[in-house]
């Protein structure tokens, strides 16, 4: 596998109308429910289905590690409409991993970097007891299902990077040599599922050990049982279009805490 003025932001998540794909292979434009919680962090329904996770064989710039296969997502969940941004991190933890760095735009609406699995995890345990809810990473699975927001393209809006414009903060179009860093969040266009920065702007933490892709379907996959290293995913703002695509997968031990590592939340349902 290969390596690699802002305004206010309300975190509004305009759901776009859009075909679901499901396990009865039903096709569905209702548009997802939506929450907010009490720090102000909204969050949407995503609903369950079936997918092809991974890329095919045909896919540009795919790495060895994406083979394709079946995945059901059986249990419903919602997702943060946005990654975690700095003031939501201060919120809910009171600190501030990132402040005096370099690779910093510092701002309560731009996405939070500077943070190891460890401190994401963290998050997700201390917000969970603020709210009286479950709150945790998504499992790798949930990601791509989330990110390609019923599509099965290479970006959850098509084959050509030159969507990413539009889409993405990625080396295109996130600044000059001096000026690279995790943006804003929801300044650019949601996906189908009303998510936004799934491609590009901070890479973004999973539950997952990394590991190979078992061979045949699987059902709420949650990774490997141990590693050493955990799952990211979505790129960052200094990448290429071949990181940023949906079933690009990357990996870093999980004390690692670059300025280009974030991450977004799960809301767990309850049965």
């Amino acid at each position: 596998m290969k390596n690699s003025s802002l305004l206010p932001v309300s975190f509004c998540c305009f759901v776009f109308g859009s075909l679901l794909v499901t396990t009865a292979g039903a096709q569905s434009a209702a548009p997802p429910q939506q929450v907010t919680n009490s720090i102000g962090m909204k969050l949407v329904q995503i609903p369950i289905g079936t997918f092809s996770m991974g890329s095919p064989a045909t896919e540009r710039d795919r790495a060895d590690d994406e083979i394709q296969h079946q995945v059901t997502i059986s249990r419903p969940f919602s997702m943060g409409c946005t990654e975690v941004t700095q003031g939501q991190w201060k919120k809910v933890m009171g600190t501030e991993p990132w402040k005096g760095k370099r690779f910093v735009l510092e701002g309560d609406d731009v996405a939070a970097g500077f943070l190891s699995w460890h401190d994401a995890t963290a998050f997700c345990r201390k917000l969970s007891a603020l709210e009286g809810k479950t709150y945790r990473l998504p499992t790798e699975a949930e990601w791509e299902y989330a990110c390609r927001g019923g599509t099965k393209t290479v970006f959850s809006f098509g084959d050509d990077p030159a969507g990413l414009e539009k889409s993405a903060w990625f080396r295109g179009n996130a600044g000059s040599i001096d000026e690279k860093y995790a943006h804003g969040v929801a300044l650019k266009l949601p996906n189908p599922f009303g998510l936004y920065d799934m491609h590009g702007n901070a890479w973004e933490w999973c539950s997952d050990w990394y590991g190979e892709y078992p061979a045949g379907p699987l059902t709420d996959p949650g990774g490997p049982e141990s590693g050493t290293a955990r799952v990211l995913r979505g790129g960052f703002w200094g990448n290429d279009p071949e990181f940023v695509r949906c079933a690009r997968r990357h990996l870093d031990r999980p004390e690692g805490g670059l300025p280009t590592y974030g991450f977004r939340v799960v809301m767990q349902h309850q049965p």
